[in-house]
């Protein structure tokens, strides 16, 4: 069996820290401001834990609901529901 990389996904509302949580966790400076809209595209880093353990981190753009209403929600949409092949 191949040994595959674990992937945990930061989702939430816009403007709600998702990307300073991605940042702290991965050491890297992604923009961030104190407006919604900043994020439109996954970002994606690995992360290694004090195990050794390597998992890859994913910050996604914030939605307001499970209905896609905007291509950036459209992003979180599909990987929250499996569609992102990768994963």
């Amino acid at each position: 069996m191949k040994n595959q990389t674990r992937s945990v996904a930061i989702a939430g509302n816009p403007n709600a820290g998702k990307t300073t949580l991605f940042n702290a966790l991965v050491g890297a400076r992604q923009k961030v401001a104190n407006y919604p809209g900043v994020t439109v595209e996954r970002k994606e880093a690995n992360l290694r834990l004090p195990s050794g353990e390597v998992i890859s981190v994913i910050d996604l753009p914030g939605c307001y609901s499970l209905v896609a209403r905007s291509p950036e929600e459209q992003i979180a949409h599909d990987l929250l529901f499996g569609r992102i092949p990768s994963l």
